[in-house]
């Protein structure tokens, strides 16, 4: 009988222990996973980028292209106003236009480099968030990014499209240039030595 019992008690406790494990609470399910970590060039350009945070900066066309409309005639400023661990925005004016945000977004591990196009109300314009993942030829200072695939449906163009964004060692200087076909068509340079 005492044998039984302990039988009985011992398959008791076994069943007790197969139970289900404790559920999470609402806040470690909320919790954010990691961050990918970026390739150390790619860190160090965003990096770099997050040390303006909180200035703005003049800039001026420095080269646009023959048969192209010129932005000779805007005030340029760019605006550091967001910078977190995994992306840095920078909101870009041509005079009273206000409609420009560069987005440097750590997606997945990856570097990427958006135009965000919005109205005054903030409702997006129907091109906007356009641009190109980093192609692992970088540095801290310098980062290359050809037009990726959603660019590439949106912007339906047979050349290729891409953004350099190139930083002076010291910082002071930073270089916006979009070329076609490996051919630069638009250069803006910003004064980053004199915030305004």
């Amino acid at each position: 009988m005492k044998k039984q019992h302990y039988l009985i008690l011992l398959l008791a406790l076994a069943i007790a222990a197969c139970g289900q494990a404790p559920r999470e609470t609402a806040d470690e399910a909320e919790e954010p996973t990691d961050i990918a970590v970026l390739s150390p060039e790619e860190q160090g350009f965003l990096d770099n980028l997050a040390s303006l945070c909180g200035q703005s900066f003049r800039g001026a066309q420095t080269y646009m292209q023959e048969g192209r409309e010129s932005w000779e005639q805007f005030d340029f400023v760019m605006h550091v106003t967001v910078c977190e661990d995994d992306h840095v925005h920078i909101p870009f004016h041509l005079s009273e236009d206000t409609s420009r945000t560069w987005m440097f977004i750590n997606e997945n591990g990856r570097l990427r480099f958006r135009h965000d196009h919005r109205y005054p109300d903030g409702t997006p314009h129907d091109l906007t968030m356009y641009g190109g993942y980093s192609d692992g030829k970088g540095t801290a200072i310098a980062q290359y990014f050809p037009k990726d695939d959603y660019s590439r449906k949106m912007l339906d163009e047979d050349y290729g499209r891409e953004w350099h964004v190139v930083l002076d060692e010291d910082l002071t200087n930073m270089s916006y240039r979009l070329l076609y076909s490996g051919e630069i068509v638009f250069q803006a340079d910003f004064d980053l030595a004199n915030p305004i």
